[in-house]
């Protein structure tokens, strides 16, 4: 399933990547709202996923912990990326 040609998980990286470019060359964005800026997008992307899928429930379930961490990362969970990473390629694999 494509949205605008690219793979959802392409198109949340690339919005997470220009959030970040947008913070760290002079928008005034605090790590807070970084965070939920890119829960959103996670979270958007799933439903358009499972929109377009009608009956798939592992990318809304992806987008959701997705989102879910990044919010707890927004509001004082400190965990390294390598943490996160852990934790949502954990999902992934009991999503498959």
């Amino acid at each position: 399933m494509k949205i605008f040609g690219r793979e959802p998980a392409a198109l949340i990286a690339f919005a997470a990547v220009v959030i970040k470019l947008a913070a760290a060359f002079g928008v005034n964005l605090t790590s807070d709202q970084q965070s939920v800026l890119n829960a959103v997008v996670a979270a958007a992307v799933g439903v358009a996923v499972a929109f377009m899928a009608h009956d798939a429930l592992a990318a809304p379930l992806y987008g959701f912990a997705q989102a879910g961490l990044a919010l707890a990362v927004g509001f004082g969970l400190h965990w390294s990326a390598d943490q996160q990473a852990v934790v949502l390629s954990f999902v992934q694999v009991a999503i498959a």
